[in-house]
């Protein structure tokens, strides 16, 4: 007999196939396929996650980054709403921007536009935007309004008053009686090299003279020699003629004498326009920072300046760095707190205090020797030890500068490099510096407004309204409650009503 266990057939074999479920008839009349859920297979899972957590995370840090910016907007806000006289102008800021190391003027730009100018505008507060588009621009800029100051206070020039449109519209507004609103203006400085140029700018200002230095002894006679030994132009040059009294001269030969040949003047102007006009260098500094202790302080300046407030301005370039960079791009939101709070102080300009002295030791322990000697100039090796709380601001922002920033030309004929030499500091004026703060008040109200407790100082904060009804309005179906109770409500013009 054979075994009843191997001649018995496995269970379930002889049944048949199940037929698969007969597709909806209404998607059928329809002309759409028979769709079956079922997951994804594993390639389409790989791909959903990480695509859907980018896109999860930068939802996230934009909606974040924007409830930061409408926080200090909503903390500064309360400025716009002051009324002012009519014979007074708005308080006006001075922004100092400019192209980073290694890239353009646009980046700077966007920078300034994102992070900055949103809370400006909710102060409604004015500002002047000082833009550098190469190494130099900024110190020059800045030493040269310091020095139109200077002129403008009394101290005697040589150097011709300019007119131009900033001046005019100056001397309009004193004819007329109107002067600018009364309180601390500031500057707002974006990025470690801006703010090398500000300081090295603020130095040459106040301590250097407010003519130009006039070139070295040596540069003035190799130009004289060159002049001198110029030759005239060709086409002054006048061809030797025989005298007609001499017995070389003929009637005959009168017809093949060349008459000399003169250009015009126009033509030459010509042929001048047409060169192209080569790149002009950066400004030659008035005074540099081996001569600021032999410098004496002019009688206009002021025992304290306007607040400062250096900005952030992180910029990393190179395709190595790419993981960092996509680090920052998903984590906006805590550079525009940062950002956000030191602009809102400064504007606010409710609290100040002086830069703090003697902290390089204790910042110097947690950076290298490498990093923290960035200057290879021999000419300043005699200059005063970094003390100053100027020096180390952003400071790390010098790492991730491009090499090719780091690089000191041999051939170069310049005397210093605004953004490679070490900041270097007058005791005299970085004791008139100081840095604007939020007060205790203010950062405890920034944070009732993050937690949606308080609104603008003054005002309560309007009725949440819901998603949709916010895109019923947005699109046209409906008017928001803000603009039913704008709408004037009008009697009975026609007497319809009237019996």
């Amino acid at each position: 007999m054979a075994d009843s266990s191997s001649s018995a057939a496995p269970e379930g074999a002889g049944k048949p196939p199940v037929a698969p479920k007969p597709p909806n008839p209404v998607f059928k009349m329809m002309g759409l396929p028979n769709m079956r859920f079922k997951l994804p297979s594993r390639n389409w899972m790989i791909f959903f996650t990480i695509t859907g957590s980018f896109a999860g995370a930068l939802i996230y840090d934009r909606r974040e980054k924007r409830r930061v910016q409408q926080k200090w907007s909503e903390l500064v806000a309360h400025i716009s709403k002051e009324t002012l006289p009519v014979d007074q102008m708005r308080r006006k800021m001075t922004v100092y921007l400019a192209a980073p190391p290694g890239d353009g003027l646009r980046v700077a730009r966007d920078h300034f536009k994102e992070y900055v100018k949103p809370i400006l505008v909710a102060a409604a507060l004015d500002y002047t935007v000082v833009e550098g588009r190469r190494e130099g621009d900024v110190r020059f800029n800045t030493a040269e309004n310091i020095r139109k100051l200077r002129r403008k206070a009394g101290e005697p020039s040589s150097a011709p008053e300019e007119v131009g449109v900033d001046a005019v519209v100056a001397a309009t507004r004193a004819h007329i009686g109107v002067t600018d609103e009364p309180g601390p203006k500031g500057d707002l400085i974006i990025g470690r090299h801006t703010w090398k140029e500000y300081i090295r700018g603020l130095h040459e200002g106040w301590l250097g003279p407010l003519d130009a230095p006039l070139p070295p002894a040596e540069e003035l006679s190799v130009d004289l020699s060159q002049d001198v030994s110029a030759e005239k132009p060709a086409s002054l040059a006048v061809p030797e003629i025989a005298s007609i009294d001499s017995p070389e001269f003929s009637e005959e030969k009168k017809d093949e004498i060349p008459a000399p040949k003169i250009e015009e003047p126009e033509k030459e102007e010509k042929k001048e326009e047409e060169k192209p006009a080569k790149p002009a260098g950066p400004t030659p500094a008035y005074i540099y920072p081996s001569e600021y202790s032999s410098a004496t302080l002019p009688n206009t300046i002021p025992q304290s300046f306007d607040s400062s407030t250096p900005v952030e301005f992180p910029h990393l370039l190179g395709f190595l760095n790419t993981p960092i960079r996509i680090y920052r791009f998903l984590t906006q939101r805590y550079l525009a707190e940062d950002v956000g709070r030191d602009v809102a102080a400064l504007v606010l300009a409710n609290s100040a205090r002086p830069y703090r002295e003697d902290t390089f030791i204790a910042d110097s322990e947690s950076t290298p020797a490498s990093e923290s000697t960035l200057s290879l100039d021999s000419s300043f090796t005699d200059l005063p030890p970094r003390n100053y709380e100027q020096q180390t601001v952003m400071e790390a922002a010098e790492i991730e500068w491009h090499k090719s920033v780091h690089k000191r030309d041999e051939d170069e004929n310049v005397k210093e490099r605004e953004w490679l030499d070490d900041i270097v500091l007058d005791p005299r004026i970085a004791s008139r510096m100081q840095r604007a703060t939020l007060s205790q008040e203010d950062e405890a109200r920034s944070q009732r407004i993050a937690e949606q407790q308080e609104y603008i100082l003054g005002e309560e904060r309007p009725a949440h309204v819901p998603f949709w009804k916010r895109m019923w309005i947005d699109y046209g179906y409906g008017e928001s409650d803000e603009v039913l109770r704008r709408k004037p409500i009008l009697g009975n013009i026609d007497g319809e009503d009237e019996q």
